[in-house]
């Protein structure tokens, strides 16, 4: 070590400015809400409806498609959809009156053209 002069840490002949190393925790809570699969964590329960069965009624009623709705005791009806909400479909009919069918009831949908 005769001819090397060791550095003090503190000895920096630079314009640097002294950096504060203190740890930064983010908050758990934030953090729950950003990774919810993660660790045990409860999920974000799903949405109550989704933009595929709106979309399908929506196109369907635009294009005043004749559909069959087949009811979960196996009734067939049959008809053009001219409303729906959470709850039911209005369905109009050309060979009986019009109906509001609660969608509970319903066992599945599909066009009418598909039948044939």
């Amino acid at each position: 070590m005769a001819g090397k002069t060791p550095m003090a840490s503190h000895d920096r002949s630079d314009d640097r400015t002294p950096v504060n190393r203190r740890l930064i925790r983010p908050n758990l809570g934030e953090m729950k809400e950003k990774t919810p699969g993660r660790g045990g964590w409860r999920k974000q329960t799903p949405p109550e409806q989704t933009n595929a069965e709106s979309f399908y009624y929506l196109k369907q009623m635009n294009a005043k498609t004749p559909m069959v709705l087949v009811m979960t005791d196996g009734e067939v009806l049959r008809g053009v959809i001219e409303w729906y909400d959470r709850a039911c479909v209005k369905v109009n009919r050309e060979d009986g009156p019009n109906l509001l069918v609660m969608k509970h009831s319903l066992k599945y949908v599909y066009k009418q053209e598909d039948d044939e």
